[in-house]
């Protein structure tokens, strides 16, 4: 494989050919657990390696991040801002190198790592702001000379669980909002893609000691599922576990952290639609169509599952899908290769479902339009069929780029196929309607998190909040209000009278 100056990346970012997996912020453990390969799937090379933390080391990890959470909560709440937008610069500076590792070490093409990048620093920039506007509010009391007010104090350690698919941006969401609300963070990575975890902390280490940052406010912590799995959820010190995955995984940590009666962040499958009405700007939709389809290989958790078209534009829009995709199988490749638009799936696994996708496909009489192909390694050929929605094969997301279509003839059947599905993330129409459009993101329209009109279904704005309902898990991440999520409320009353009327005016005379 070419290099494209990895050498000189990782060395900048501080990855050694063996590296410890666990950080209490500026220190790193000498862990005592196994050793992960790091496996690009670009070319099957062994890019460097972590070692894994053994239950001791997570035990250390725990109380250092408690103790850490006792001086934390107590520092003001702009000054943990400023901490954040100084993360924020420092994301900046490395933007290049951390991006070209996502690419390394994830597989999508470079400029959507830098892309995934430029979320962290967003999200700090938005963090920054959230640290002065963590806003309570203040109510009249029935009873005279009382005030009511309700407010937000931090809750506690976060334990964020991330997915291989956004192996440093879904850590940020989270981390940089708990921290401006005086959470303390500890970080599981995907053991697919443990170096970006280890080169964002390498990333913020400098911050941290220049602030006097307590150890244990920012924590990671790579580890088998052996070491850190059950017992990490049904940990009763981390109040809130944000976990980012497949609906079972999801299933199974709600079901561990509901059981001590925890809170959760669950973001899980999707199943993404986009409608494409009579009225539809096509020359707009078949770009945003084959980014969501194809783009990050079909491994966003964003992208684009099933495209339902009208019946008097059907074959109009799968001749112009026909004609892109022919074009996009020419430009895959090494996705640090800047002419690449596609680049490998993450492992030997989801080649082999990928493959199952379209055999299911064919089992049940769909047909395939454009792709069903495998090349080298880990790189397959994005593919587009003709299918039924409640297929089984339909039903369920499967991770790769495989687009399946279908017909309809009136808004209310588009909308039906659209929320005939088990997941409920992101959707999309495309038209100029202005009633279908409205009826879409109505309550009778979309029942998906997210809806949107005249753009895709992949990606999301730093400003809103993301998440998904049903089997995407209810979750909700990044902007809006969800830093409510990360700090527990308290309803406060207080007497400034000499008086004391009680609740409900019952006299109680004794």
């Amino acid at each position: 494989m070419k290099d494209f100056g990895v050498k000189e990346t990782l060395k900048r970012l501080g990855i050694e050919p063996i590296n410890q997996g666990v950080s209490t912020g500026t220190n790193w453990l000498n862990c005592n657990g196994a050793l992960t390969e790091s496996i690009s799937p670009i070319d099957g090379s062994v890019i460097a390696k972590v070692k894994n933390a053994d239950t001791a080391d997570y035990e250390k990890v725990l109380e250092t991040a408690q103790e850490a959470f006792k001086v934390w909560r107590k520092m003001p709440a702009p000054k943990r801002g400023e901490i954040v937008r100084q993360i924020g610069n420092a994301l900046r500076d490395a933007k290049d190198d951390l991006g070209k590792l996502v690419s390394l070490e994830m597989g999508k093409i470079y400029q959507e790592g830098l892309g995934e990048v430029q979320e962290m620093i967003d999200i700090c920039d938005f963090a920054v702001g959230q640290s002065r506007m963590l806003y309570g509010f203040t109510m009249h009391s029935e009873r005279p000379d009382h005030k009511m007010m309700d407010q937000y104090h931090p809750l506690g350690i976060v334990g964020v669980i991330s997915a291989f698919n956004f192996p440093v941006a879904v850590w940020a969401w989270n981390a940089m909002l708990a921290a401006v609300c005086g959470d303390v963070i500890i970080w599981k990575p995907s053991s697919k893609v443990p170096l970006c975890a280890v080169a964002c902390h390498n990333i913020i280490k400098k911050v941290l000691k220049d602030n006097d940052v307590p150890e244990g406010v920012f924590n990671l912590v790579v580890a088998k599922s052996s070491v850190m799995g059950d017992n990490f959820i049904e940990d009763k010190r981390v109040p809130l576990i944000s976990v980012t995955g497949s609906t079972a995984i999801g299933k199974r940590v709600a079901e561990k952290v509901g059981a001590r009666l925890g809170r959760t962040i669950a973001e899980l499958g999707g199943n993404n639609a986009i409608v494409i009405a009579p009225s539809a700007e096509l020359d707009i939709a078949i770009p945003g169509i084959v980014f969501g389809s194809v783009g990050t290989a079909g491994q966003r958790c964003t992208s684009t599952r099933r495209l339902i078209i009208h019946e008097s534009v059907y074959e109009d829009v799968k001749t112009r899908l026909l004609n892109a995709y022919k074009q996009v199988e020419g430009k895959i490749g090494n996705p640090l290769d800047e002419k690449t638009l596609v680049g490998p799936v993450i492992d030997s696994g989801a080649v082999e479902v990928y493959k199952h996708a379209i055999a299911e496909v064919k089992k049940a009489g769909g047909k395939i339009v454009y792709g069903d192909k495998v090349l080298d390694g880990n790189f397959v050929v994005p593919t587009f069929c003709e299918v039924e929605n409640q297929w089984q094969i339909v039903q369920d997301e499967s991770f790769v780029p495989v687009l399946y279509i279908m017909k309809y003839k009136t808004l209310d059947e588009a909308i039906h196929l659209h929320n005939d599905v088990p997941q409920g993330l992101s959707s999309s129409i495309f038209t100029m309607n202005m009633r279908e459009a409205q009826t879409f993101i109505s309550a009778i329209g979309s029942d998906c998190g997210i809806a949107n009109v005249n753009i895709g279904t992949s990606g999301a704005e730093i400003g809103g909040a993301f998440g998904g309902e049903k089997e995407t898990g209810g979750g909700r991440e990044s902007g809006s209000d969800s830093w409510k999520t990360y700090m527990r409320r308290q309803t406060n009353t207080i007497n400034y009278g000499v008086d004391l009327p009680l609740a409900q005016g019952i006299k109680f005379e004794f």
